[in-house]
């Protein structure tokens, strides 16, 4: 090939370079300005999304009502769900303690917040958190029984000792002096009950178990050798009764942890344990008084004690952990703003008012009315014996028909028998037929009492509050059996006064139970409350 041809091909390519170039660049500019324009277009495409996403956004919710309710009618109409009764008054009893709940820990925290449909449900006023059942349930029941036993069935014997005191080591006092021993006993066993409580839900029962075990059968051990009027009244009166305390509030508080609808039961399993001591201490006692002496029936008591005291130590648990928070005096003022408290403390007060002084003088009216020392001395026994249905029975039937109807009826039922037949009554009969009657009644009073509480208390601070309740009914405790015994004198010897006071007061215990039922549950007859 030649040089010129290779030239002229040469400078024919060269404009076709450039006419490639240059619609290249065309190109180039046109896929631009697409790009742009299609840009343009997507945002606007996006700007109309937007548009579309808010304006579904502000009727999304009318919209899917709509919806809802044409596929509705689409379906077969049903009969509107209808509450029976007994859900009506399960479900307005935990709304109130969800509210009682939610008020409390809103009060602890600080928070000035007010309860809504939106705040969260307090899990322990929640019925599904508790097992109402279970091995741990049950062993605490056990070992809630065993403190029942060594404190309230104690106590319930004191009609024995008083007896005795007053026949034997203290004859040279009055039945109103020699009556403050056993008065003392039951006072500060419930004086103690807001320091035990509060100790309780600061630490948790294991360590006041420990210290009530201790101080009760040191106590006890001190009286067996007492001889003066004095030493039983330090060792007995005070001692054993502060040990008393630290062992019966932690008990009642542990079982409430593990029960919400069978409550009432599980409380009244483990206060008839107070019964059953109560049988059985008088009967052990005026036993073995004559054979080994008033030392000896003494420390045998305590060593029961002792036995019974290291099985609760092992049983007794609660389900919360302790709540602690530094100490403040308004734990204990806080509840007394709320009328149900208010008028649980009044009920607590006058009932146990009049219930003490039977429990304290039914052997001395017995004895006086011709009865046996032999016979008069299972008395007490007979009482206790009937009271282990009246502290079981009452707590069953409250779970199925409302607690405070129940413990309303029992304690006017109280009064009336004391009123109608312990004070006509002459002969041994009549007295054998009042005793267990009473019994069965006045039972409730230990049974349910602590339930009714829980029923209007959060349950992080029941301990404080039962000890509160108990601890104001301690002032009744404390002062009917002197007043009693005074009465006595005064009506040289006879004990028409005393059975008039223990009727009366008892029955306006009874009356304020019912205020406290009606301001809870309204007037309602049929109303489980």
């Amino acid at each position: 090939m030649s040089p010129t041809t290779d030239a002229q091909k040469a400078s024919k390519a060269e404009p076709k370079t450039e006419k490639y170039t240059a619609t290249d660049a065309q190109k180039a500019s046109k896929a631009e300005s697409k790009t742009e324009k299609y840009t343009a277009t997507d945002a606007q495409k996006a700007s109309k999304a937007e548009s579309k996403t808010e304006k579904y956004t502000a009727s999304d919710d009318a919209s899917s009502i709509r919806t809802f309710s044409s596929m509705r009618s689409l379906l077969p109409k049903k009969k509107a769900y209808k509450p029976t009764p007994q859900q009506e008054a399960e479900q307005k009893l935990l709304v109130q303690e969800a509210r009682l709940a939610f008020f409390m820990t809103s009060e602890l925290a600080g928070d000035a917040v007010e309860p809504s449909s939106k705040a969260p449900v307090n899990p322990w006023a929640d019925p599904s958190a508790f097992p109402d059942g279970g091995k741990d349930a049950w062993l605490t029941v056990a070992g809630a029984a065993a403190c029942f036993f060594v404190s309230w069935g104690w106590i319930n014997c004191i009609g024995v000792f008083l007896d005795y005191y007053i026949r034997v080591p203290l004859k040279q006092y009055s039945p109103s002096e020699v009556a403050w021993i056993p008065s003392l006993e039951t006072f500060f066993m419930l004086l103690m009950g807001p320091v035990a409580g509060y100790l309780y839900d600061q630490h948790g029962p294991r360590w006041v178990l420990l210290i009530g075990s201790f101080l009760h059968v040191f106590g006890l051990m001190m009286a067996s050798i007492s001889h003066s009027y004095y030493q039983l009244l330090l060792s007995q009166g005070v001692c054993s009764a502060i040990g008393a305390a630290f062992i019966f509030t932690p008990a009642v508080s542990c079982v409430s942890t593990w029960f919400f609808r069978n409550r009432g039961m599980a409380i009244g399993l483990a206060a008839s344990g107070s019964s059953l001591g109560g049988v059985l201490f008088p009967i052990m006692i005026s036993r073995l008084i004559p054979e080994v002496g008033f030392g000896w029936a003494m420390r045998t008591a305590a060593f029961v004690i002792l036995g019974l005291m290291i099985f609760a130590n092992f049983t007794l648990k609660s389900r919360f952990p302790p709540s602690k928070r530094p100490f403040s005096f308004m734990a204990f003022v806080r509840p007394l703003k709320e009328v149900p408290i208010i008028l649980l403390l009044l009920a607590s007060f006058f009932f146990f008012w009049g219930m003490f002084p039977v429990f304290s003088f039914i052997t001395a009216v017995a004895n006086g009315r011709g009865m046996s020392l032999q016979l008069s001395q299972y008395l007490v026994s007979v009482l206790n014996a009937g009271s282990v249905f009246g502290r079981t029975l009452p707590g069953i039937l409250g779970d199925k028909i409302g607690r405070f109807n129940v413990m309303t009826v029992c304690c006017f039922l109280t009064a009336i028998l004391v009123l109608a037949l312990w004070i006509p009554t002459t002969n041994n009969i009549g007295e054998l037929f009042f005793a267990p009657l009473f019994g069965f009644a006045s039972g409730a009073a230990i049974g349910l009492s602590p339930a009714l509480i829980a029923q209007i208390s959060p349950i992080q601070e029941i301990g404080t509050r039962t000890g509160l309740v108990f601890g104001v009914g301690s002032l009744g405790a404390l002062t009917g059996s002197p007043i009693g015994g005074a009465l006595i004198s005064e009506n040289h010897g006879k004990f028409l006064y005393v059975q008039l006071f223990a009727g009366i007061v008892s029955m306006a215990g009874a009356v304020m139970y019912l205020v406290a039922r009606i301001y809870v549950g309204g007037f309602g007859l049929m109303t489980k409350v």
